[in-house]
């Protein structure tokens, strides 16, 4: 069922929304697996939301808080707040240059957010959902630091994964503690690590399975991987999940009575950054209540944008505690989660230079080529390959030759035939209508797919737009009967220009900036989801016609990968994370 229930495909009903991508761990810049997993996605769905003319909030934020900030600080030399300012501006200046239109793009730091998460958290402990015992936790003596979950590495119980955190298993994505691991050691040094007795304040999420497991059994909007990993977790049955660590750079101070010097872990306060976000968004904008419409309202639709290692933190834990708040939460519509973007069939590695990260993409192609080729590519059902042959043979063959050369075909016959004015006409005969109808019934199919947020085959159902353009063009040769008949040719050229007007709107979620440029050249103006359905008005100007994309010669191609190991080595030679990002001057 798409988004919303019956009718909202019409565009009839103006639906509202909040949007967040899973807050990026800015101890380092994000990578192309990092960016189509969450933010990217993410943003080409709202984007879609708000052509529909919905009412959308897009927010995410730098997560900065934890033992990952607090060792590169250490290794760099410098405190963990210097280190999470600096990177702050950086991820977020990037983020503006690949076109991710966030509302609120914030931080865990933020005022607002701390403030937040403090006074929910002590709503679960008043609400009777948070009590405490000793434990015994992980202590490295070499590196003389208590180690977070994730800095335990051991074998996993489950599937035997040699590499699993202590937090979770990458490789079967269980939850999991760090007295579950075979053979444990310190991830920062690969010593054992020693276990130290402490008090803890949990999260006793056995109170909430039951309400949990009614809303991952009930949601049908959940994607297959969300509900088949949550329904095996909850089969085994939730535990109750330590609320607080004992990092120095943990973050958010814990306010239950007693918890001196305890924190609240990184992943208990990153989910709630979704709602601060919305509170901060709208108090900028002096509506302090606001965010309530939205947060409060069961009619919203709540979204997140995922890699499928963050589905239990948002489909299992973030529920669970929307629920212990006691306040009318909505609770969320669906976790858009895909799997893992590899590249060249290997996993992203800065250490062994696997990979491309979103700085270094900038410097070799523009962005809306990038945008194109991740969303072509995203993984929404298995694990994909990031290959830079199959890369070249879609800039090349799919964005340049069908969408690229449809484009400029209509745009320069009416440049040049018809001195630039849109010429009327109506369609004149059953082909004609055949070619209309078949272009507008692959962006209706591109609408079914955006509802689904199957972003992937909504754009290969656009693309199927200029592959009837460019077939409907070859049968009708305007060329040829504009000699005979000029009229019946600018008929042709309208119905053609419709065509690329509907593709131009379908494709603006995934490449706004090239798409806009086309808007101004066909002199469409600014456009919205329903628009794609008329056609252009006759006597509008067509002018500074000009090709949207080019292809990618093996000679540039290599040029490209020169210029990458350039400025690796640039960074390796670097000492401080802020001067091994490539920043380009725009």
């Amino acid at each position: 069922m798409p988004f919303g229930g019956e009718g909202d495909q019409t565009g009839n009903a103006k639906r509202k929304w909040v949007i967040g991508s899973a807050w990026p761990y800015i101890y380092a810049v994000p990578h192309l697996g990092n960016l189509i997993g969450s933010v990217l996605s993410a943003d080409v769905f709202t984007r879609y939301l708000r052509l529909r003319g919905d009412d959308v909030v897009f927010v995410s934020g730098s997560d900065e808080h934890g033992t990952p900030i607090e060792v590169e600080a250490l290794q760099l030399g410098i405190k963990p707040r210097e280190l999470t300012d600096r990177m702050h501006e950086i991820v977020k200046r990037l983020f503006e240059l690949w076109e991710i239109s966030f509302d609120n793009y914030t931080r865990t730091e933020s005022p607002v957010h701390r403030e937040f998460v403090k006074e929910f958290f002590m709503k679960l402990y008043n609400n009777g959902y948070v009590f405490t015992k000793e434990d015994e936790v992980p202590y490295c003596p070499k590196d003389k630091i208590y180690l977070p979950d994730r800095f335990i590495i051991g074998t996993c119980p489950y599937c035997g994964y040699d590499k699993a955190r202590g937090d979770q298993c990458e490789n079967c994505g269980r939850l999991l503690e760090p007295r579950l691991l075979i053979n444990p050691r310190c991830a920062i040094c690969g010593s054992k690590p020693i276990w130290v007795k402490t008090r803890h304040w949990y999260l006793d999420l056995t109170k909430l399975e039951d309400r949990v497991r009614k809303y991952v059994e009930e949601n049908t909007a959940l994607p297959e991987n969300a509900k088949q990993m949550s329904l095996g977790m909850l089969k085994e049955g939730l535990r109750p999940r330590a609320i607080t660590r004992d990092n120095k750079w943990g973050g958010i101070e814990a306010p239950f009575p007693g918890a001196d010097n305890k924190t609240i872990y990184v992943w208990f306060e990153a989910v709630l950054g979704y709602i601060s976000a919305t509170i901060e968004y709208f108090r900028n904008r002096g509506n302090e209540d606001e965010w309530k419409k939205f947060w409060f309202d069961p009619s919203t639709r709540v979204v997140f944008f995922v890699g499928k290692d963050n589905i239990p933190f948002h489909v299992i834990l973030l529920p669970a505690m929307l629920i212990a708040s006691g306040d009318p939460y909505v609770m969320p519509y669906t976790t858009a989660s895909t799997e893992y973007l590899l590249f060249e069939g290997k996993k992203f590695s800065k250490s062994q230079r696997i990979g491309i990260w979103i700085d270094e993409a900038l410097a070799l192609m523009p962005v809306d080529y990038w945008r194109f080729i991740l969303i072509y590519q995203r993984p929404e059902g298995k694990d994909t390959s990031f290959a830079w042959h199959q890369t070249l043979e879609v800039i090349n063959s799919i964005l340049n030759d069908v969408i690229g050369n449809f484009i400029h075909r209509v745009l320069t016959f009416i440049s040049t035939r018809f001195n630039g004015e849109v010429p009327s006409g109506s369609l004149g005969g059953d082909v004609d209508v055949k070619y209309r109808d078949e272009a507008l019934n692959h962006f209706r199919s591109a609408e079914e797919h955006y509802e689904r947020i199957e972003l992937r085959d909504a754009l290969m159902e656009v693309v199927e737009i200029a592959r009837v353009g460019n077939r409907y063009l070859n049968e009708r040769q305007p060329w040829e009967l504009i000699k005979s008949n000029k009229d019946e040719a600018g008929a042709v050229m309208l119905n053609a220009l419709h065509m690329v007007k509907a593709l131009s709107i379908g494709l603006w979620p995934v490449m706004p900036k090239s798409m806009e440029d086309l808007w101004s050249m066909a002199g469409f103006g600014k456009l919205t989801w329903a628009d794609a359905y008329e056609p252009p008005r006759p006597g509008t100007r067509v002018n500074n016609v000009r090709p949207l994309f080019r292809k990618i010669s093996y000679d540039e191609f290599k040029a490209m990968m020169r210029k990458l190991d350039e400025i690796r080595d640039v960074k390796d030679r670097n000492k401080y994370p802020w001067e091994q990002v490539y920043l380009p001057n725009q």
